[in-house]
């Protein structure tokens, strides 16, 4: 999308808007999408979600219009993250307590595969066209809902009506403060999604998905590894380094964008970056109660996606005007700030005060 916007006349600032609108929609519709996949069931709004999306794509193929994109972009990212709740908290109904942060891990490489295939083979698709390329996307939506239809849901229903719905608390407090943490170590994540093919792309790198490849394939690599121990270990321990390794990433970005230090980082930071979203949403539901965890990871979703909005915003003005370097510079210390923060947020919050592993009995 940030190559389009360049094509239809816009900025790299513009570019970053459209992430910004997607991330900051998905974080505030965040906690509405989770309560109500614990009000009226995962499936239905994973349903709901999937066909909507399929529209927004549509929307995205047959306009040129760069107010209409931008515009579009926020509806996009509240059924964005409707579905990923909902899909979130499906999956810790099925995962076994003592195994939480191993099988978030591994559900969470759907996504970690999706940002290594879709840059590169986007960019191969674009070249045919943008339609075309949408099409693609929206061939992608239909198997989404498909996928969707065929699966159970453990927790039936309990009412389509909005009776009490807002009196439970759409968001968890305790989770969102600590969460905090996400927003912090997320921040330049939105600068890497938006800027980094065409970091590449300035820094004389011809192939411009190399960097979401490196990622890719170090989380592949060490998510396994990391998740397990994790969940044999006080998941913290596991995930302090992680948010330092994330930090590191972020300032090899700022020293220089060509291939030696692109492979460096993204191996740096897919070490990172890439374990320490199940490692902390592992510890997350360990305290909390299993009815809330729609509630849970809509908490989680608003403060993950506000960072990578704010990121995706401000480090696109930042690069605008006055480069790469800055921009990545900024991430780097708010990622290291993410320690600190959890470390003080732990102990002050009465539901994390005390150690946990994020375990069950073995």
């Amino acid at each position: 999308m940030p190559l389009r916007i360049l094509a239809l006349g816009g900025t790299k600032a513009d570019a970053g808007l459209f992430l910004g609108f997607l991330t900051y929609a998905s974080a505030f519709a965040a906690p509405i999408g989770g309560a109500l996949a614990d009000r009226i069931g995962k499936r239905p709004v994973l349903l709901m979600s999937s066909a909507a999306i399929l529209g927004f794509v549509l929307i995205y193929a047959s306009t040129r219009s760069l107010a209409l994109i931008l515009l579009t972009a926020l509806p996009h990212g509240a059924f964005w993250s409707a579905l990923l709740a909902a899909s979130a908290a499906l999956i810790s109904d099925i995962i076994p307590s003592g195994r939480r942060a191993e099988g978030i891990g591994y559900w969470g490489f759907a996504s970690i595969l999706a940002v290594a295939v879709a840059p590169p083979l986007g960019l191969l698709i674009m070249r045919f066209g943008w339609t075309l390329l949408c099409l693609v996307a929206a061939i992608l939506a239909v198997g989404m809902f498909a996928i969707a239809f065929s699966i159970s849901d453990r927790s039936a229903a309990s009412s389509w009506t909005l009776s009490g719905f807002f009196s439970g608390g759409l968001i968890e407090k305790d989770v969102y403060l600590l969460a905090i943490t996400l927003f912090l170590y997320s921040f330049g994540y939105g600068g890497v999604t938006s800027f980094i093919s065409l970091y590449a792309q300035e820094s004389g790198v011809s192939f411009r998905g190399v960097y979401f490849v490196a990622f890719t394939v170090t989380v592949l690599l060490t998510r396994p590894y990391l998740v397990r121990r994790a969940d044999r270990k006080d998941a913290t321990r596991v995930l302090i380094p992680l948010l330092g390794l994330t930090a590191a990433g972020f300032g090899i970005l700022a020293i220089s964008g060509t291939l030696p230090y692109l492979l460096a980082s993204g191996i740096v930071f897919g070490t990172g970056f890439g374990s320490a979203y199940p490692v902390f949403a592992s510890y997350m539901l360990s305290k909390v109660d299993p009815a809330r965890r729609g509630a849970a990871f809509g908490s989680i979703i608003l403060a993950f996606d506000t960072g990578i909005g704010s990121g995706s915003m401000l480090l696109g003005i930042i690069i605008e005007n006055y480069g790469y370097r800055p921009a990545f510079i900024l991430a780097s210390l708010l990622a290291a700030c993410a320690i600190p923060y959890f470390l003080v947020a732990r102990r002050a919050l009465p539901r994390f005060r005390a150690p946990s592993s994020g375990v069950g009995p073995r």
